[in-house]
């Protein structure tokens, strides 16, 4: 059986970590080298980068940052997100350090560039970021740059169809940060069953985790905030869902 995993989300503005809620209120956490060695130590299966002001402001990748977490000796790969708009850039992301990319608004804005991307470097370095509500049962895709919500379009779809990603992240952006509160509406709607899914927005409670790993089009489930409440937060998530196909729960002592 295939094992599922814990991802370990680190949202970065200003350069500085931060707790988000909503994709709108920001608190300080502090350095992203120090969340990412933690992450590294409690046994997290990934750690994910988000850079959620880089599109915003126009700025291109933080490739400084990549190369700081590259420089870090981790041993749980790294994924980066934010500001890469072009085949360039994503490389430039994977030889900074990085071992796979987040694609959110490029998959929108030149899809062309998408599988461009995905030709240079693989389908399996690139994964589709959706922020995702579901009003009156309908899907909605959330641009965050401009704050406005549109039905998910059937473009965006067929590209996350033609296999030039590897996974698509479903984002609960409205209530990202909100304890217990992941809509399952967003996951039981995905039109696209052939496409394994990461699940992301408040995802605090383990029985709610357990459901969607128990799924068999559930890839990952990704966690924020709530790793950063308690210190081995994600020893103390696997060690409450050890009968499901997640790498055991791990500690390294730092040094």
């Amino acid at each position: 059986m295939l094992k599922k995993r814990l991802i370990g989300v680190i949202t970065v503005k200003d350069g500085r970590a931060v707790q988000s809620f909503g994709y709108r209120r920001h608190l300080p956490l502090g350095r992203p080298e120090c969340l990412a060695e933690n992450l590294d130590r409690w046994g997290a299966d990934e750690i994910l980068v988000l850079c959620i002001d880089r599109s915003s402001n126009k700025l291109g990748p933080d490739l400084a940052l990549v190369r700081r977490l590259g420089g870090l000796g981790l041993s749980t790969p790294l994924t980066y997100g934010g500001g890469i708009k072009t085949a360039d850039e994503a490389v430039a992301v994977i030889q900074a350090g990085a071992e796979r990319i987040c694609i959110d608004a490029t998959l929108h804005d030149a899809p062309q560039c998408v599988r461009e991307m995905s030709a240079h470097l693989g389908a399996q370095a690139l994964v589709a970021t959706v922020p995702l509500c579901c009003d009156d049962g309908r899907l909605e895709w959330f641009d965050y740059r401009r704050r406005t919500a549109t039905p998910l379009d059937k473009a965006s779809l067929s590209l996350l169809a033609e296999g030039v990603v590897s996974e698509a992240m479903l984002i609960d952006w409205r209530h990202e940060g909100h304890p217990q509160a992941f809509d399952m509406e967003l996951v039981r709607r995905f039109p696209l069953d052939g496409v394994p899914l990461i699940v992301f927005g408040g995802l605090s409670d383990p029985a709610q985790l357990r459901q969607l790993l128990g799924m068999p089009r559930i890839a990952a489930v990704a966690v924020g905030n709530f790793l950063s409440y308690t210190e081995h937060a994600v020893q103390t998530l696997k060690c409450q869902l050890t009968d499901l196909p997640l790498r055991p729960a791990s500690y390294a002592a730092a040094n």
